[in-house]
């Protein structure tokens, strides 16, 4: 295991980026696996045979690796909530419960999003990139929260709310290129020419 990289400490405002960062690292460190789905112990460890015994010992150390990066991420209020928690699958759990919410909170927080995407209108002062970068976190936002949003969508977004000097190269736009195909990428790149 790697131990040369810097781990963001959870808070409450961050639990959806930490997570995604969270899961890149322990990927990275090959231990997102143990997380997420787990392993079991055995109820006769002196039933295995060597190869299991091999592969008993290899999963524990992974699991270890993997809560020791997520105690990284936690400062000694955070630790506390994991404290007790054995496996890393346990300590992500917990942390998941305490911070996911409750699914009404989730609900509430993704209706408050889409009102936002539903509202972004790009300022006349505001440049192309600006923009896309205001629109790109708040469908990220939407997506953590488990919104499927089509780049397809997103790009009619885009296309209706230019600002009135980029409006008529965006309606030329639309009718020279398959906005359904397109990805939110290939509009923006299309659209910083101007």
């Amino acid at each position: 295991m790697n131990n040369s990289f810097t781990v963001q400490k959870l808070t409450k405002e961050n639990y959806g980026h930490w997570c995604i960062r969270m899961k890149a690292l322990l990927g990275s460190q090959e231990a997102w696996e143990i997380v997420d789905k787990g392993y079991d112990e055995p109820e006769n460890e002196g039933a295995l045979n060597q190869a299991q015994k091999n592969n008993l010992r290899k999963a524990r150390k992974q699991d270890q690796q993997a809560l020791s990066i997520i105690h990284m991420g936690l400062d000694e209020a955070m630790f506390e909530k994991v404290a007790s928690a054995s496996k890393a699958k346990e300590a992500w759990e917990i942390l998941q419960n305490n911070f996911k919410g409750v699914d009404k909170v989730k609900k509430v927080r993704l209706q408050t999003l889409r009102g936002e995407f539903e509202a972004l209108q790009m300022k006349e002062t505001e440049s192309v990139l600006d923009y896309f970068t205001r629109v790109s976190s708040v469908v990220n936002q939407m997506k953590n929260y488990g919104e499927k949003i089509e780049d397809a969508r997103v790009n009619e977004k885009i296309l209706r709310s230019l600002n009135t000097k980029l409006q008529l190269v965006g309606i030329s736009n639309e009718e020279s290129n398959d906005t359904e195909t397109m990805t939110t990428d290939q509009l923006m790149g299309s659209l910083q020419a101007y």
